[in-house]
């Protein structure tokens, strides 16, 4: 692999280097790198969801009731729970996707008290347009690497949130 120019990351670590020449930064220069990596590639998905009206939140939405399945029906208390939301958060964005038109929200026939959230037609087809817009996204911040690293990089990153995640 060829060497790589100096990064903004490169640069704070020097500037620890000289101040704290004690502290062991190879952590810092990880993370440092996979935080600003995050931030860049969440404003590239907010850009790519934007030209169908939605936000990532909305986008989450939406997605998780098209991986759902035909029919493409949750309850708001599972959405909530996969999407790790409050249910007041989960409220405001049915509520704004429902105005739009994207999904619709009726009893359970099975509960009472509950209610389903089902994608409609309109919702189906802008989701599944949004996903593959931000796929191109990645697609194109990916291209980077050669597929052998792309490949290595994902089991680096696994093994990693593996261990960064809370044991049970």
């Amino acid at each position: 692999m060829s060497a790589q120019p100096p990064d903004p990351v490169d640069a704070i670590i020097g500037q620890w280097a000289e101040v704290r020449p004690d502290l062991d930064t190879a952590a810092m220069e990880v993370f440092g790198r996979i935080f600003r990596l995050s931030r860049a590639m969440s404003d590239r998905m907010e850009k790519a969801y934007a030209r169908y009206g939605i936000g990532r939140g909305e986008f989450d939405v939406l997605a998780t009731l098209r991986r759902s399945g035909e029919p493409y029906t949750l309850s708001p208390r599972r959405l909530s729970a996969t999407l790790m939301l409050t249910t007041g958060g989960m409220t405001g964005r049915l509520d704004k996707l429902e105005r739009a038109g994207l999904l619709r929200r009726s009893p359970d026939p099975h509960d009472r008290r509950g209610l389903r959230v089902t994608l409609t037609e309109d919702g189906l087809r802008l989701i599944d347009e949004a996903v593959g817009a931000g796929l191109a996204e990645q697609t194109d911040a990916l291209s980077a690497l050669t597929g052998d690293e792309a490949t290595r990089l994902s089991g680096l990153l696994r093994t990693l949130l593996a261990g960064t995640e809370p044991r049970s």
